[in-house]
């Protein structure tokens, strides 16, 4: 299931999206692991973290400033690729917050397949494509048009199950999590009233 998105060049500020979208509509601080692009420290930093102010020593010179510190419950780590020569020579897992992660929990294999889904997929982020946005406004809409179908209405091969009938069925992401009783057709996604409310 995709969770949140958010589109844009690999900066600051998408970094800051995709992580506050993230806390929104979880209830619990997950596992969160990446490369190695430095905007993600400080955007967890930012959601999941907390000012910690010093106490004058007394001592001549500028006194401490305040920092930012993870909570208790902030779990994060990286996979970094180190290439020489354009081929890969080393994987390096680096646990940036958090204590008691486990190598084998440190993957981005399933990101990276999923990656590859979504270009396959998705002719406007394929690459060396003629399909593409050429409004940052307008793949945004799009995307949020295909992560919904992805998650309400498409059957995935890694959900199937058999029916009351015995019969080999596909599920949608949402539906495997219990939160829709069928599989959606697009027209149902298309036509569903939804009602905004404040998540706050």
């Amino acid at each position: 299931m995709v969770i949140a998105h958010a589109v844009g060049e690999r900066k600051q500020y998408v970094a800051d999206r995709i992580i506050e979208v993230t806390k929104k509509r979880l209830s619990s601080t997950p596992l969160f692991v990446s490369d190695g692009l430095k905007f993600y420290t400080g955007a967890l930093l930012k959601h999941y973290g907390h000012e910690v102010s010093f106490s004058p020593t007394g001592n001549r010179g500028r006194p401490r400033m305040p920092t930012i510190i993870p909570n208790p419950d902030l779990n994060y780590a990286q996979v970094i690729k180190h290439r020489k020569n354009g081929h890969l020579c080393s994987v390096e897992k680096r646990v940036v917050f958090g204590n008691g992660i486990e190598k084998k929990e440190i993957s981005t294999s399933l990101m990276e397949r999923q990656n590859l889904t979504f270009r396959q997929d998705n002719n406007r982020i394929s690459r060396k494509t003629i399909g593409f946005s050429k409004k940052l406004n307008w793949l945004d809409k799009q995307m949020f048009l295909y992560f919904g179908n992805f998650n309400f209405c498409r059957g995935h091969g890694s959900l199937k199950h058999r029916d009351n009938n015995g019969i080999m069925r596909k599920n949608a992401p949402l539906k495997e999590y219990g939160l829709i009783d069928h599989n959606w057709t697009l027209k149902e996604l298309l036509t569903f009233p939804y009602y905004i409310t404040s998540t706050n």
